[in-house]
C-alpha cells in the first residue's frame, strides 16, 4: 500500500517542530505539578510523582531522537542511504525509529497505568478494573511487538510490513482503556458529588476536577483517534500525530494531578479517599446547623363540676 499525504521527509520536520512546541508545555506543566506535590503538598504520593518525572524523561528521550534521526536523514545519510532522506524516514528497520516506538510504547503504559490506577483509588474495587487492566496488557503486548516486527523488516513500508497488523489493534485497546477507565473515573466522582449536594446550596469542590478528567481524556482520546484513522487511511500525517502525542500523555498526565493536590487530604492515596470527604462535610453540615430544642404544646380539654375549659402543657424534646 502506497502513503498518501505529505512526504516522510517533510513529515518529519513538521512532527519534529511541534513535538518541541508540545514539549516545552509539558515541561512548564511538569514544573506546576512539581511545585504543586512539594509546596502544597508535601507528602504526596512518590509512585505518582515518580511517574510524572518518568514521563518527562521518556517524552525528553523522544525528542532526542527525532532531533537525531532529522540529522542523520538530511545530513549524515543524505548523499548515501538509497533513496536520500525520503529513503531513510521510510526505512523502519531504522535503529532510532524502532528505539523511538519503544520509547513511545513505555509512555503508553505509564499513562494508561496511571489512569487505571486512579480508577481503583476511587472505586476501591478491583473487580471495576478487571476490564481495563485487561485491555491494558492487550495493548502493552501490541505496542512492544510493533518495534520487533519493525526491527525485522528488510524491505517496504510501514503499512505493507507485518508491523500493520499490530498498530491498529495498539490504538484501538489504548483508546479503550483510556476512554473506560475515565468514564468509570468521572462517574464514580459525579456519583459521589451528587449525593453530597443533596445537603448543601453552594456547587461542590468535585465538579472542577470533573471538568479536568473530561477535558484530559477527550484531550488524548483525539489524538489517539487521529492517529488510528490516518494510519488506517495510509496518510503519513499520523508521524506527525504520533509524535505529538508523546507530549500530549504529560500534559494529560499533569493537568489532572495539578488540579487534585492541592484538593488532597492527609491520606497518601492519589486520589482523596471520598467517603471520608463524604462524612466530613456531613459533620460540617451538622455543626453548621445543629440540632435545636423543639418546644411542643399539648393541648387538652378539661371538665371541673360543669365548667369546660383548655390546658396547655409544654414540653421540650
Amino acid at each position: 500500500m502506497d502513503s498518501a499525504g505529505v512526504p516522510l521527509d517533510t513529515a518529519s520536520i513538521i512532527s519534529t517542530a511541534l513535538e518541541g512546541i508540545l514539549y516545552g508545555f509539558s515541561v512548564l506543566m511538569f514544573m506546576g505539578t512539581m511545585w504543586a506535590s512539594i509546596y502544597r503538598k508535601p507528602d504526596a504520593n512518590r509512585p505518582i510523582a515518580l511517574a510524572a518525572i518518568l514521563l518527562l524523561i521518556l517524552s525528553t528521550a523522544h525528542l532526542v531522537i527525532d532531533i537525531i534521526r532529522l540529522e542523520h536523514g538530511f545530513v549524515t545519510y543524505r548523499d548515501t542511504f538509497p533513496g536520500g532522506p525520503l529513503g531513510f524516514f521510510q526505512d523502519i528497520s531504522q535503529p532510532t525509529f524502532v528505539t523511538k516506538n519503544l520509547i513511545y510504547a513505555l509512555q503508553t503504559m505509564i499513562g494508561d497505568g496511571v489512569v487505571i490506577y486512579r480508577c481503583y483509588v476511587v472505586w476501591q474495587s478491583i473487580w471495576v478494573i478487571i476490564l481495563p487492566s485487561l485491555l491494558w496488557c492487550g495493548s502493552s503486548v501490541a505496542a512492544i511487538l510493533a518495534p520487533y516486527y519493525a526491527s525485522q523488516a528488510t524491505g517496504g513500508n510501514i503499512y505493507t510490513n507485518q508491523t500493520a497488523q499490530w498498530i491498529p489493534a495498539l490504538f484501538v485497546l489504548t483508546l479503550s482503556t483510556n476512554l473506560i477507565s475515565s468514564g468509570l473515573l468521572v462517574y464514580r466522582i459525579w456519583s459521589i458529588e451528587r449525593r453530597v449536594a443533596r445537603k448543601r446550596v453552594t456547587n461542590g469542590p468535585m465538579m472542577p476536577i470533573v471538568h479536568v478528567l473530561i477535558d484530559a481524556a477527550i484531550m488524548y482520546s483525539a489524538a489517539l483517534l487521529t492517529i488510528l484513522i490516518c494510519f488506517v487511511c495510509a496518510n503519513n500525517a499520523q508521524y506527525i500525530m504520533l509524535d505529538m502525542i508523546m507530549p500530549i500523555i504529560s500534559i494529560a498526565f499533569c493537568m489532572v494531578l495539578i488540579r487534585l493536590t492541592p484538593r488532597q487530604s492527609s491520606t497518601p492515596s492519589y486520589l482523596p479517599t471520598y467517603s471520608t470527604e463524604i462524612n466530613e462535610r456531613e459533620r460540617r453540615y451538622s455543626q453548621q446547623y445543629p440540632m435545636k430544642p423543639l418546644q411542643v404544646h399539648v393541648s387538652q380539654w378539661t371538665h371541673n363540676d360543669g365548667i369546660s375549659g383548655v390546658e396547655s402543657d409544654g414540653e421540650q424534646l
